[in-house]
């Protein structure tokens, strides 16, 4: 109960006051805007917002072509300036999460109920969202329970110190083809990370049961990354949910971090990245200077058998292949564009969830130094990015009751990737 007379901005105050005693940065009152600019006109007076830092804006999804939605967290000191702004310019808006705060104090309930410390990897509880130590901890319990098929490698650590795993799954052989699959590589996507873990006990259940999967494993290894930003992934948990970026320290700037998918060696600083520290989509001093990327570049070019390379990201429903940083085609675009069609056809099939599919550049916006444009720069053929649910209702709030379903429709998708590399060998 709340004293008598106790106002909105009083309950947002007393709210702010409790997060700072628990160290989290609180979002009480700020709402999530789904933005519609209708022509080019209203796509700059949008991007004019984007440069106002003082309002704090944190684009979810920036101002890009006319009829794209936008998508913006406001904080509660700038809805009202935001709202004039819109009105004034006769640019309409819809409100998508009306308080930011109240989904995070959901989350923090779920998950709060549920937490248990899992003995084995069939009482892991796929249903809710985990902490680094908990994914960490479900690595351990499956390679031990499934030593002949699972190892766990450490190719790196973060800026932070933390180890960076990745799960090697193989039947045996040595440098054998590979696919390799990342989540998370922007922390505040958690249903990533979550369908990662979910993937990794799926393919253990359905080696030696699924034929498809099996004869998979029996030619290629699998690489499953499951958090590729341990310190952003940590800091979503203790500090700010909302947190996207790398935690590395840029010289001359208060602001921390790295966009790690705009860090890579294809397309860098080209337009589709930021050159300022303190943007979302910062792309760094120079590319591959985050340690998270760099470990990946060094896996991959080291291993030199990888065959498809799948990063997933959310939200949007999206299944992307190059480029994000030229309008120009990729040389083997009809192809990807079959696989994503029939990948797409799959994981529709489960829930009827709709993706559309296409080049980074033409389905979502011009992304320069993304990972995916990179590796098939490395002569990785089959280089797909997925966005994975929702269109934005919660955006990267997604309800835990959410995750299962989304990983299962996913996993449908991937095998047709899969079984695509496995087929079509180059």
């Amino acid at each position: 109960m709340f004293p008598i007379g106790c106002s909105m901005r009083g309950l947002l105050i007393l709210s702010v006051l409790l997060a700072a005693v628990f160290g989290k940065e609180n979002f009480a009152g700020h709402q999530v805007l789904r933005i519609s600019a209708a022509d080019e006109a209203q796509v700059q007076k949008v991007k004019e917002l984007e440069d106002l830092e003082h309002l704090q804006l944190d684009f979810w999804r920036g101002p890009t072509h006319p009829g794209a939605p936008i998508d913006v967290r406001v904080p509660f000191p700038s809805l009202q300036a935001v709202k004039i702004f819109l009105e004034a310019h006769g640019i309409g808006y819809t409100t998508m999460i009306e308080d930011v705060q109240a989904l995070l104090d959901e989350e923090q309930e779920q998950m709060f109920a549920l937490r248990a410390w899992a003995r084995s990897s069939d009482t892991f509880n796929y249903a809710t969202y985990h902490t680094l130590e908990e994914i960490y901890g479900f690595l351990d319990l499956l390679v031990a329970e499934h030593p002949q098929l699972v190892s766990k490698l450490q190719i790196g650590s973060s800026y932070e110190g933390r180890p960076i795993y990745v799960l090697k799954f193989s039947t045996g052989g040595s440098n054998r083809p590979a696919i390799w699959i990342d989540t998370g590589i922007h922390s505040r996507e958690w249903v990533t990370q979550a369908s990662g873990v979910w993937f990794a006990k799926k393919i253990t259940q359905d080696y030696g049961q699924d034929p498809t999967l099996t004869a998979i494993l029996d030619s290629l290894d699998i690489f499953l990354e499951i958090v590729t930003n341990p310190d952003g992934f940590a800091f979503t948990h203790s500090k700010n949910r909302m947190w996207r970026k790398t935690r590395s320290l840029t010289e001359g700037s208060s602001c921390v971090g790295v966009d790690p998918n705009r860090n890579w060696d294809a397309g860098f600083g080209l337009p589709g990245a930021s050159s300022n520290p303190c943007s979302e989509t910062y792309h760094g001093k120079f590319a591959n200077s985050e340690v998270e990327v760099k470990s990946i570049v060094d896996f991959v070019k080291n291993h030199g058998n990888i065959k498809a390379f799948i990063s997933i990201h959310s939200y949007s429903q999206l299944l992307m292949y190059p480029y994000g940083y030229t309008e120009e085609a990729a040389p083997d675009r009809d192809e990807l564009d079959q696989v994503a069609k029939s990948a797409v056809t799959a994981l529709t099939s489960l829930y009827g969830t709709k993706f559309e599919y296409g080049s980074i550049i033409k389905t979502i916006y011009q992304a320069s130094g993304t990972t995916v444009d990179w590796t098939y720069s490395q002569g990785i053929k089959y280089s797909f990015t997925f966005e994975l649910r929702d269109t934005g209702r919660y955006g990267f709030l997604l309800p835990a009751s959410q995750i299962v379903p989304t990983a299962q429709e996913t996993w449908l998708a991937l095998r047709i990737i899969m079984e695509h590399t496995l087929n079509h060998p180059y």
